[in-house]
């Protein structure tokens, strides 16, 4: 006798109490093809109460049930996992689509796989069909198909075990002009996903053991030419219990374009400062630190740039009038633009030039800054200030100039000193129009004194205010002045012998 152990003898009512509680379905099916008995979760899994609603045997199941394969083709006569069961096949992890014959719009998935239990002669006693119930999975998935392929941010998926694309959405095939079918099939190195990224390497070694890649920036190339730059980041998933990575991508061309256009303006700015014939400096606004200065700054200031970077105008004692340039800060600290200013520069030597400055806040990096322009008008004002005295000179004696002459060298001497009146003869009083017409006669001070019976300090006095009202400080003036309104003094000096 043999001392092996005996398996237990179960009969088929044990056997169907043990099984009633799995959670896979369990369909059993006698020798002869009658559906004998099935399992609550094997009903649950075809949304039915009963077993009479399985069919009495597979041609009954068969009107019960459709089942499509997931590529949505139906399964033909023989091709059902029960009928392929009774023909002696064996069924392994078959994933079909069922719909109740009824109803084909509801679907859901089993996966089935087959067990023959044989009796003690080794003959098949008992066949049963396996089932488990993927419903959840596959909707899962298919929520994830709609929203990767809806995803306006583009994303590919790529299978592991060749390293090739099975997944491109919208987002991708936007963002670089490839067709769909340009990307299925082919491998991350055919693409060149990470052929023009800095940590390639590392990406592709974190690939191939489907590990996590983290975010890094990488140039795409794209279907016309040209590439692309993004941030790529790679999650491990499973589609269809395969593993897979699914790349994201941010696309950061428009960033770049920025950049450039950035860059490109900032090397135009700096060349047109660099070489601005203006003399031109940049400070910073909060301490009115010079930053920047130009070629055209150095020469007429005469310090050098490096000693002009880093101060203030106030270290430097740049500007001759101290109020002035304080008055210059606060408004630019207060946001007011300056329009020509003028100014005294010290210059590195001790002489000064006369200069207009404009100034404007701006901001550069990121930090409010100020760019001063000035403008040398020393040599201006110098040959002002000898014209003005030529002019004058010359109006000492206006007995051989024509009227016109006259005018237009008073007009000018008034326009370069920037001085200019709107009094008329009315605005003066009956006196200062009898001061004006002995000035017309060619009187002097004492000769007026004398004619007005007045003091000589009085005449000076009526002069002086004259002088004031009409804007002049030299006789000639007056008399032409008192041309230009068409004043002779005649009916005024007529009142004064009277």
């Amino acid at each position: 006798m043999s001392d092996a152990p005996q398996p237990p003898n179960v009969n088929r009512n044990v056997l169907r109490e043990l099984v009633a509680g799995l959670s896979d379905g369990i369909i059993l099916l006698d020798p002869e093809g009658a559906i004998s008995w099935a399992n609550s979760a094997a009903l649950q899994m075809h949304r039915i109460s009963a077993l009479e609603e399985l069919g009495s045997d597979a041609a009954g199941y068969r009107q019960a049930f459709t089942l499509r394969y997931r590529n949505n083709h139906l399964l033909e006569e023989g091709q059902y996992p029960i009928e392929r069961l009774l023909n002696g096949e064996t069924v392994d992890e078959v994933t079909v689509e069922i719909s109740p014959a009824a109803d084909l719009d509801l679907i859901w998935v089993h996966t089935v796989r087959s067990l023959i239990i044989a009796d003690a002669g080794a003959r098949p006693d008992v066949l049963a069909l396996i089932i488990r119930d993927e419903t959840p999975l596959f909707e899962a998935e298919e929520r994830f198909e709609r929203a990767f392929n809806a995803n306006p941010a583009p994303g590919l998926i790529c299978r592991l075990d060749d390293l090739r694309f099975i997944r491109v959405n919208q987002g991708f095939v936007e963002m670089t002009d490839y067709a769909k079918e340009d990307v299925i099939g082919k491998t991350v190195d055919e693409i060149g996903l990470f052929a023009n990224c800095d940590t390639g390497e590392d990406a592709l070694s974190k690939l191939v053991e489907g590990r996590l890649i983290r975010q890094r920036e990488a140039l795409i190339p794209l279907q016309g030419g040209g590439d692309r730059l993004v941030i790529v980041a790679g999650e491990p998933i499973a589609v269809g219990e395969e593993p897979c990575m699914l790349f994201t991508f941010a696309d950061l061309d428009a960033r770049r374009k920025a950049q450039n256009a950035l860059r490109q303006s900032e090397e135009r700015f700096s060349k047109s400062f660099r070489l601005s014939p203006a003399p031109a400096a940049i400070s910073r606004l909060d301490d009115f630190v010079f930053t920047e200065v130009n070629d055209a700054f150095v020469q007429l200031s005469g310090y050098g740039i490096e000693e002009v970077i880093g101060k203030t105008a106030s270290e430097l004692r740049l500007w001759d009038d101290i109020a002035a340039r304080r008055v210059m800060e606060k408004k630019l600290t207060d946001n007011a633009p300056l329009r020509d200013e003028a100014l005294r520069m010290k210059q590195k030597d001790g002489s000064l030039a006369d200069c207009l400055v404009s100034a404007e806040r701006v901001e550069i990096n990121d930090q409010q800054c100020v760019i001063w322009s000035l403008q040398d008008v020393t040599e201006r004002r110098r040959s002002e200030a000898e014209l003005i005295e030529a002019i004058e000179s010359v109006m000492t004696d206006t007995s051989w100039f024509s009227r016109s002459i006259v005018d237009r060298l008073a007009t000018l001497r008034q326009v370069s000193n920037g001085k200019g009146t709107t009094a008329q003869l009315l605005d003066l009083s009956e006196r200062e129009r009898e001061v004006l017409a002995l000035i017309c006669r060619g009187q002097s001070d004492a000769e007026m004194s004398e004619t007005l019976h007045l003091s000589r300090n009085t005449i000076r006095n009526h002069v002086a205010s004259l002088y004031a009202k009409i804007g002049v400080n030299r006789r000639s003036a007056v008399v032409i002045w008192a041309r230009e309104r068409g004043f002779t003094g005649m009916s005024a000096s007529a009142k004064v012998r009277k």
